[in-house]
């Protein structure tokens, strides 16, 4: 198998792009999961606009792809992998699996950083969610995401045929699971439970920053659920969840290329990060930490402005979508707040779904 794969790589390669192109673009126009808010043809011309884009400068800045790389640090005994006499049939699957954990690592540390979620949020700006969403990076962010598997290749050793067979699956998992479609729910609950689904991804691309800051991975819905970022469904469901950001709205900044191109560099770098607890609530009081003395102390809740909790706590990537009542000193709900049941973003009943949903910059 690895002879062939290495052989016909480009062949592998483009045989598995355009037949999953294909299928998931007649999947989507057959039975789309929800009506499209903004023009197809601008924005399929914009987000495939950029996959050439960033082809081309792969191709310029990174003449030796990752496969190159593998290959030569397998040649040098380079890596973790290449220490040990492990059957292919041993190394191949862990190494797909450490290269798709690296990736959700890698998509955290995007939305954690203020600075790499400016050109992290040119994936998120799109006002609808199909297939190409799944191609829509900025090319500064493609480059750093090169380098960053280049260095998790030299460090790791994986085989060669594992590099391009995690790339082949990779890509052909963003087209699905962006995928502007559904699956009956009985097999959505069964699937997830080791791949991601468009329904749970759909739920990252929401506009509610708690939403947002959950469903991390591309392939292996593993990752979300072992480090507390998992979360079940959108609290207002997939058919009426606004996809996005809130502060970027406009078509020609978000679905014109010059404007996609141009969105890290607007506005400036603010505090975002996964691990802000303030929300959207007005009339309502919390407790917060006292700074000063070490104690907790009942403060107002005065800002509009919200901002998610870390997972587990409440609201956050792994925690109860339920009604706010008041936050304690640790993050977590105080006495007596509804929670869904599991801690995997269901609500706690009627009220949990009236939280209002916070902010991004």
């Amino acid at each position: 198998m690895e002879t062939f794969v290495q052989t016909h790589e480009a062949a592998i390669r483009l045989t598995a792009f355009f037949s999953i192109f294909t299928a998931m673009a007649l999947w989507e126009w057959r039975a789309p999961r929800r009506a499209l808010t903004v023009s197809k043809t601008l924005r399929w011309a914009s987000n495939l606009g950029l996959v050439v884009l960033n082809t081309v400068l792969l191709r310029l800045l990174f003449p030796v792809a990752a496969v190159g790389l593998a290959a030569t640090a397998a040649t040098q005994g380079w890596g973790l992998l290449n220490h040990f006499p492990l059957s292919p049939w041993l190394a191949i699957p862990l190494a797909v699996m450490a290269l798709d954990l690296a990736i959700w690592a890698q998509h955290v540390f995007f939305h954690a950083v203020p600075a790499l979620w400016r050109l992290h949020r040119v994936h998120h700006a799109d006002l609808d969610y199909d297939l190409t969403t799944g191609a829509r990076f900025h090319p500064i962010e493609i480059l750093l995401s090169m380098l960053i598997k280049f260095a998790v290749i030299l460090a790791l050793g994986p085989p060669v045929v594992a590099v391009i067979l995690f790339e082949v699956i990779l890509n052909g998992m963003a087209m699905f699971n962006h995928g502007n479609v559904g699956l009956p729910a009985w097999m959505d609950r069964r699937l997830r439970w080791v791949f991601v689904t468009p329904d749970m991804h759909r739920v990252h691309h929401s506009i509610a920053e708690d939403e947002t800051n959950s469903n991390f991975g591309f392939n292996l819905s593993w990752w979300d659920r072992l480090f507390g970022t998992y979360r079940d469904q959108p609290r207002a469901g997939h058919l009426d969840m606004t996809i996005g950001i809130d502060d970027h709205r406009d078509p020609r900044e978000v679905a014109a290329l010059p404007g996609m191109l141009a969105l890290p560099f607007r506005g400036a770098i603010t505090g975002y990060a996964i691990n802000r607890r303030r929300w959207e609530v007005e009339s309502q009081t919390f407790i917060a930490p006292d700074r000063t003395h070490g104690r907790a102390a009942v403060k107002p809740r005065q800002a509009k402005q919200g901002r998610p909790g870390p997972a587990g706590g409440r609201g956050g990537p792994g925690g109860s979508s339920g009604s706010v009542g008041s936050i304690g000193p640790d993050g977590s709900p105080s006495q007596g707040e509804p929670r869904g049941p599991g801690g995997a973003g269901e609500s706690g009943g009627p009220a949990g779904r009236s939280v209002p949903t916070g902010r991004q910059t």
